[in-house]
């Protein structure tokens, strides 16, 4: 039975980041269910947004800004926090070596994203993700007090006397899942974008940690609220390709096939409105002119200024037909991004004891009812300096617990030939409901037989101990679409990215809506005043 101090579960940038803070504590165990640097993380084009310049910029204005975005849902208290600590995390990042782009001079070259009234957006050309995870992981590799597991799945956590002090893992190519413990456990898993039939995401986002958390018995908060990136390459027979935001912070136009712009008919900002907006606006356009994409146009910029900002992003349109620097390109919008997530306070911990979440996993009150552009790596930096602030500051770490005498509370018996046969059929049909009803744009009627779909395929996706890592995917994928879809169904309202058309209006008390193992439905939460942190006013046992 391995055992370590700490024990995290998920290896992108909030993994990562986590571990190597607490490698000086005690002997870190990181799990990855596929090689570690395939992540959300690795894949974020845009980067991360922090006060560089204080010249031009203020954490006041980042802080606004970032409250702008979240329409009205952000814990203030808990977003001052984590934006002051974004030149820290920003600094943590370079002496880590990360090689952010500089101007000739030595400035940091900084970028302008939708939301963001200034240019604030550290970034490595277009590859940002893929810098910090690679950086991360040559730091990771060479400590000698971290041991980093790839292909192994946890199928749940492990919880004795209350307290989570361990997780099941089914190891690469096993059949039943094998008891690892550790003092603390860190979810870092990231989000669930493959709900959805089109994603930016990884095909490895599929809200494990969500569903752990959840069967736990930790809240959840404000699953509803699903990003959806505007602006995805439209290749239908190829993965989806995200085209950053910056892009359109950097000149790039939205138009109708037709050559005509159509943004500031939906906000004065045009194409640096909040993605919300901007989604909704290409969706609502897509609609009426029964289109399959809209067009994205920077081909008035300099080539070479398009070619050394976003050289990926160029390579990757060139290699599918179409010349950034001369044409309008094809998009469309496709889920990006999990807003809500495990409910934690300013020390990471959430609502169980013993287990801790960090990054797109975790809800700390940052992102509200919509994240601002780059504002996610810099909460998996800052997340995990909080974790590690918070285990460092213990008197005394929790004993090593003994799981010798407990065996795997999942079923071990079940016709595995059935699942086999009909598992990505059931996960391509949770994919498309999900696209229907849990959309851009939602209604009662759609999101109720969603959740009475979802309530019929219980029988057939049950709580089996082995299997696959596939077949404990599409469990977790069922449980988190049902948990969205109850929470959006009891938001009355619109407000950020959720958008119900039988609801358009947002209401005047901003509520954060839970959902809980041992609560049959979601039940509303005031969110804290300005004058408090994130969670102060919830007890942690």
């Amino acid at each position: 039975m391995p055992a370590f101090d700490f024990l995290i579960i998920g290896s992108g940038a909030a993994g990562l980041s986590t571990a190597l803070g607490l490698a000086r504590l005690g002997s870190v165990g990181i799990l990855s269910k596929d090689l570690a640097a395939i992540s959300a993380s690795d894949w974020a084009q845009g980067g991360m947004a922090a006060v560089m310049d204080f010249n031009q910029d203020s954490i006041t204005m980042h802080v606004e800004d970032t409250l702008g975005a979240g329409a009205g849902l952000c814990h203030p208290a808990a977003v001052s926090r984590i934006i002051r600590a974004g030149p820290a995390a920003a600094q943590q990042l370079i002496n880590w070596g990360v090689p952010f782009d500089q101007q000739a001079h030595g400035e940091w070259h900084l970028t302008r994203e939708g939301g963001h009234r200034v240019r604030r957006v550290l970034h490595r050309a277009d590859t940002t993700g893929h810098a910090i995870e690679s950086t991360l992981l040559a730091q990771l590799r060479q400590h000698p007090e971290i041991s980093l597991m790839e292909n192994h799945f946890v199928t749940d956590l492990w919880l004795q006397d209350g307290s989570c002090q361990g997780a099941w893992v089914l190891g690469n190519g096993s059949s039943l899942p094998e008891l690892w413990t550790a003092r603390a456990v860190i979810l870092t898993s990231g989000g669930a974008g493959q709900l959805y039939l089109h994603t930016s995401n990884p095909l490895v986002a599929t809200g494990d940690g969500l569903a752990l958390a959840y069967r736990a018995g930790a809240e959840i908060a404000n699953l509803e609220f699903i990003q959806f990136h505007p602006t995805t390459l439209y290749d239908p027979d190829n993965t989806p390709f995200l085209l950053s935001e910056a892009l359109r912070g950097e000149g790039a136009l939205l138009r109708l096939p037709d050559g005509r712009t159509f943004l500031e008919q939906y906000d004065p900002r045009a194409e640096l409105a909040p993605r919300d907006i901007v989604a909704r606006a290409i969706d609502a356009e897509m609609k009426k002119n029964q289109l399959a994409y809209v067009t994205l146009d920077i081909s008035a910029q300099p080539s070479e200024r398009i070619r050394q900002h976003f050289p990926a992003i160029y390579a990757h349109c060139l290699e599918h037909g179409h010349d950034l620097t001369h044409e309008p390109i094809p998009v469309v919008p496709a889920a990006h991004y999990t807003c809500g997530g495990i409910v934690v306070d300013q020390s990471g911990r959430s609502t169980v004891p013993g287990l801790y979440a960090a990054g797109e996993v975790s809800s700390t009150g940052l992102h509200g009812a919509n994240r601002l552009a780059s504002n996610s790596l810099l909460e998996c930096v800052v997340g995990a300096a909080s974790i590690v602030e918070a285990l460092e500051g213990l008197a005394q770490l929790p004993d090593k617990p003994d799981g010798n005498l407990h065996a795997c509370p999942l079923s071990t018996t079940h016709d595995r030939t059935i699942y086999k046969d009909h598992i990505q059929i059931l996960r391509h049909d949770i994919q498309k409901l999900m696209w229907q009803s849990g959309g851009i744009i939602r209604n009662d009627r759609d999101i109720q037989q969603a959740i009475e779909r979802l309530e019929s395929m219980r029988t057939r996706i049950g709580d089996v101990a082995g299997i696959s890592r596939a077949y404990q995917e599409l469990r977790n994928m069922r449980q988190n679409a049902e948990i969205l879809l109850r929470s959006a169904l009891f938001r009355r309202e619109s407000r950020g990215c959720h958008y119900n058309s039988d609801h358009p209006d947002t209401h005047n008390n901003p509520q954060d809506m839970l959902s809980q193992r041992d609560h049959e439905q979601p039940y509303a939460r005031p969110i804290p005043a300005a004058d408090a942190d994130a969670t102060s006013a919830r007890p942690h046992p």
